[in-house]
């Protein structure tokens, strides 16, 4: 008697992270998942850590801003059945200095690659399908980094239009909203660490893992019926006001 394939998630920009937090919480729910990310060692390092755990993963190294790449990557996800489109990128400029290739740039990982990707897996993925992209309480506004809140709240616009689109499928199209979450790239801004603490209602910084269980909900068979939805997770932050972070 052979047992049933597990259904596969492919999280983009899973070599560390939120995204590494997010494998490891579908690889915890049952999945297999590709971990996809275009730094090798980092992605290489997630699959050891699921696998050291019992769980079925692998690595893709790639440019998600390279189609034909993304192609292969969805053409090799047997049984796929969740998409987080993760991957992103963030730099900060004061408005003055922004230049149009900073906001091509910027648009061109954050929502085109992720556009890509949503139609090439929306082809073949099976009623009840799940895809979760990754959004930003920065899309409210915030100073010093105007094309990452643009490309963030084009994400969120996108996340709603293509929930209308594919719910004919019955495929889910949610976003989660981070805040501030404690990653390499927030600790390399050590030095203002505290005065982003202070500034959370609930007087600490989120973790990968808050925003990887928001992600399973959505990714949960049980949520079905939530679709176009942008889930906030910022301990509170955005309810007093939604000044830059």
């Amino acid at each position: 008697m052979t047992s049933e394939p597990l259904s596969t998630a492919i999280v983009t920009g899973a070599g560390s992270g939120i995204g590494r937090a997010i494998a490891h919480r579908l690889a915890e729910d049952g999945y297999a998942v590709i971990v996809a990310d275009r730094a090798a060692e980092g992605a290489q390092e997630t699959v050891r850590q699921l696998q050291a755990l019992g769980h079925t993963a692998r690595a893709e190294v790639l440019d998600i801003t390279d189609p034909a790449a993304t192609q292969a990557l969805i053409d090799g996800a047997a049984n796929l059945r969740v998409l987080v489109n993760n991957a992103g990128i963030f730099n900060t400029r004061d408005f003055d200095k922004l230049t149009a290739d900073d906001f091509r740039r910027m648009y061109e990982v954050n929502l085109v690659a992720m556009f890509t990707l949503c139609q090439q897996a929306a082809r073949v993925l099976p009623e009840g399908g799940r895809i979760i992209n990754l959004a930003s309480r920065a899309a409210f506004g915030a100073r010093h980094y105007a094309h990452y809140v643009a490309s963030k709240a084009g994400v969120a616009g996108f996340t709603k239009a293509l929930a209308l689109e594919l719910a004919e499928k019955q495929i889910t199209v949610n976003a989660v909203a981070p805040g501030v979450i404690v990653t390499d790239m927030l600790l390399e801004r050590a030095e203002g660490l505290e005065g982003l603490r202070v500034q959370q209602p609930s007087g600490r910084l989120g973790q990968p893992e808050h925003i990887a269980h928001a992600v399973a909900f959505f990714a949960d068979p049980r949520a079905e019926y939530v679709t176009g939805q942008v889930l906030i997770v910022d301990g509170g932050r955005s309810v007093g006001g939604t000044a830059a972070f």
